[in-house]
């Protein structure tokens, strides 16, 4: 741990966040005083399958990859947590040891509450019992379109999808005709294990994309150059 305060920037990327808003003001100065901060470095552990549920948490910077590794050693990632979304709710909601691990992505920062003070504050706050089930409806729809996505539409589809929706978010450009960097720093490793597809596969959909004119692949970055190509892209299979 290096640093427990919640800085001005970080807690602004939590006030932005659109399900924390929306709650009361009481509920959230409760959170954010019960609360502290723990900043990992690229690589660290945050927790892993099988740990107990000890705390409620937000992402306040870099990234949070939550996947595991099968017996074979296979590396799998589910998704990244970017900052001001907040993850761990279930776990420490029912009590049950944490089903995947969680690693840092890039310099991360996280806000965390204690699963005794998360509890104090469900008691306090009944009203924080919907607005948790309103968070959950969100996260199972979005699941049910990452299931259609995967039965429905192509790899170079799917890979124009990703890239658009990490255009978007805290951090993504808000112009449209200078090229972009998608907001999230991913390997074409890292991308083909968020798709669920090979690295081979995944790196010939981005060079045809980039022979296309659509991106440019840099050393640490995918440049998007033209943002509406890549929705046609997207959008020919959906």
């Amino acid at each position: 741990m290096e640093d427990e305060r919640l800085k001005p920037e970080e807690r602004d990327v939590i006030d932005r966040n659109r399900w924390f808003s929306s709650l009361s003001p009481a509920m959230r100065h409760d959170v954010l005083r019960r609360a502290f901060v723990e900043r990992f470095k690229h690589g660290e552990p945050l927790s892993l399958r099988g740990d107990p549920p000890w705390h409620w948490a937000a992402c306040l910077q870099g990234a949070v990859r939550i996947g595991s590794t099968t017996a074979s050693g296979k590396a799998i990632t589910l998704t990244y947590v970017e900052p001001g979304i907040w993850f761990g709710d279930i776990s420490v909601f029912d009590g049950k040891p944490n089903t995947h691990d969680a690693y840092a992505h890039g310099k991360t920062a996280v806000l965390y509450v204690a699963r005794h003070d998360f509890l104090n504050i469900l008691e306090a706050h009944p009203e924080l019992h919907g607005a948790l089930m309103r968070l959950q409806a969100s996260r199972v729809r979005m699941l049910f379109r990452l299931i259609e996505d995967f039965n429905v539409l192509s790899l170079r589809a799917r890979v124009a999808k990703q890239l658009m929706y990490l255009m978007r978010g805290p951090g993504a450009p808000g112009g449209t005709g200078d090229p972009a960097s998608i907001r999230l720093r991913l390997s074409q490793q890292a991308l083909a294990q968020l798709l669920g597809a090979s690295r081979q596969r995944v790196n010939m959909e981005l060079k045809a994309m980039e022979y296309e004119g659509v991106i440019r692949i840099e050393s640490s970055a995918v440049m998007v150059l033209d943002k509406g190509a890549l929705g046609r892209i997207f959008n020919s299979d959906a």
